[in-house]
C-alpha cells in the first residue's frame, strides 16, 4: 500500500494530526487499531482530563471539533490558586489578562469521541493495524503488510513504536514521582477555580469539573513521590479510600471542605523525555517527541501545538517537495524548538526548586510567590505565556 502521509497513532494527537492535514488538502491515512469510546454518562467522567489552553481551543475549533463537544462536559477555568510549601500564595484570574477564561477542563474521552467522528465524516482512510518495523521509507505492520508513504507521523505516545522501529534518538529521565488521578466529590463549590499545592510529598492539583447529581466535583492530579504513591496504590480498596481522603484533608487545607473519592484511583510514572523530532520521511509529535512533568498541565497543549505547526508547514511546502522532505521537516523542528524548550525548562525548574528542602530555597521560593502576587504585570505575563501554548 502507498500513501502520501500516514499518521501512526489514534489518540488525541494522532487523530487531530490526520484531521488537520486532511483539512489542508493532504492525502492522509491513520494507522492504528480502532478504539471504542463508550457513551458519555452524565454522572461519571473519564479518568483523564486535560486543561486546554486558549491556543489549543482555537486550534480545535479551526479543525471543526470544539463546537461538536457538548457544552455540559466542558468546564471553563476562571481562576487559579497556587500555594507554596510555606506561606507563599499566587492567585491568577482570567480578568487580569482580559480573558474570558484561563483554560477549559475537558475529558480525554470526549475529545477522542469527537475526533473519531470527524475523521470518519471527513473520509480519512483508517488502516486497522500496528507498526512493528520501519526500513527504507516503509512501515511493516503486525498483519504482515508493508506500507509506503512520503511522510510517517509518529503520534503514537511516549513508547512510540515508530520512533523505536526507526531508531530515532530518545532520552528519558525518571522523576521518581507517580501521577495519581482520581475524581472527588467536594463539599464546597469550586467556582471554576483550579487549585495547586507544592508540598514535600509532591504537587497536588484539584481541577474543577461540572457538577454531578451529588454536587460539586473536582479531578485530583497528585504528583507524589513514588514510594508513597505505591504504598497507597497497593492498599485494599476501602483502606485506600480512607487513607487518600485523610491525606487530602491535610493537603488541601479544607479549601473545598471534605473531599470524598468517587472513582477508581489510577497511577502512572512521571518522566522527563525528549526525542529526535524529525528524520527523512518521519516526524514525531506529542508524547512521542517530548514528555514533561505535569505540574503545569501543558503536555497535551504542547502536543496540539506540534500538530498545528506540522500541518501548516507540511501543507505550505513548495509544490516540488514531498511531504517527508527533510528540509520541510526541519522547518517544523525549528518552529517547535523554542516553545518546547521553554516549557521543559519551566516545569523541570519548578520541580527542582520545590523539590529542595534547603532552608534558603524554601524561603526564596515562597518569598518569590509573595512578590508575584503583588505584581499585576508579572501575572499578566504568566497568563499570556500559558495561553500561548
Amino acid at each position: 500500500m502507498s500513501h502520501q502521509i500516514v499518521v501512526c497513532g489514534a489518540g488525541i494527537v494522532g487523530l487531530s494530526t490526520a484531521l488537520a492535514l486532511a483539512r489542508r488538502g493532504q492525502r492522509v491515512a491513520v494507522l492504528a487499531p480502532r478504539a471504542a469510546v463508550p457513551p458519555a454518562d452524565p454522572n461519571h467522567y473519564h479518568p483523564r482530563v486535560y486543561a486546554i489552553s486558549p491556543a489549543s481551543q482555537r486550534f480545535l475549533a479551526d479543525i471543526g471539533v470544539w463546537d461538536a463537544m457538548p457544552a455540559s462536559r466542558l468546564m471553563p477555568v476562571q481562576a487559579m490558586e497556587i500555594h507554596g510549601d510555606a506561606d507563599g500564595q499566587v492567585n491568577l484570574n482570567a480578568w487580569q489578562a482580559a480573558l474570558p477564561q484561563l483554560a477549559w477542563i475537558v475529558e480525554s474521552g470526549e475529545i477522542e469521541r469527537v475526533l473519531i467522528q470527524a475523521v470518519r465524516m471527513f473520509g480519512i482512510a483508517w488502516l486497522e493495524d500496528r507498526c512493528t518495523g520501519y526500513q527504507n521509507g516503509a512501515v511493516d505492520t503486525e498483519s504482515g503488510a508493508r506500507i509506503q508513504a512520503e511522510l510517517f507521523v509518529g503520534a503514537d505516545g511516549a513508547a512510540s513504536p515508530l520512533r523505536e522501529a526507526a531508531g530515532l534518538k530518545h532520552e528519558a529521565q525518571s522523576y521518581n514521582d507517580t501521577g495519581l488521578v482520581v475524581h472527588l466529590d467536594a463539599e464546597l463549590p469550586h467556582q471554576g477555580t483550579a487549585f495547586q499545592w507544592f508540598r514535600d510529598d509532591g504537587v497536588l492539583a484539584l481541577l474543577p469539573l461540572p457538577d454531578t447529581a451529588d454536587g460539586p466535583q473536582v479531578s485530583m492530579v497528585w504528583s507524589m513521590r513514588s514510594e508513597l504513591a505505591q504504598q497507597l496504590l497497593e492498599l485494599p480498596q476501602e483502606a485506600q479510600t480512607a487513607r487518600l481522603e485523610a491525606l487530602l484533608a491535610e493537603a488541601a487545607e479544607g479549601r473545598l471542605g471534605r473531599l470524598k473519592v468517587r472513582s477508581k484511583l489510577h497511577g502512572f510514572p512521571l518522566t522527563l523525555e525528549r526525542a529526535q523530532m524529525v528524520a527523512p520521511g518521519i516526524a514525531l509529535a506529542g508524547d512521542a517527541a517530548h514528555r514533561l512533568h505535569p505540574l503545569a498541565g501543558q503536555g497535551l497543549n504542547l502536543g496540539l501545538g506540534d500538530v498545528e505547526a506540522l500541518a501548516r508547514i507540511v501543507a505550505g511546502r513548495e509544490p516540488y517537495r514531498q511531504a517527508g522532505d527533510l528540509r520541510v521537516l526541519h522547518r517544523y523542528q525549528r518552529a517547535r524548538a523554542e516553545p518546547v524548550l521553554a516549557m521543559r525548562l519551566a516545569t523541570d525548574g519548578l520541580h527542582k526548586l520545590f523539590g529542595s528542602k534547603a532552608t534558603p530555597l524554601v524561603w526564596l521560593r515562597n518569598a518569590g510567590m509573595h512578590w508575584v502576587e503583588r505584581a499585576p504585570l508579572i501575572k499578566r505575563r504568566l497568563i499570556a505565556g500559558a495561553s500561548a501554548n
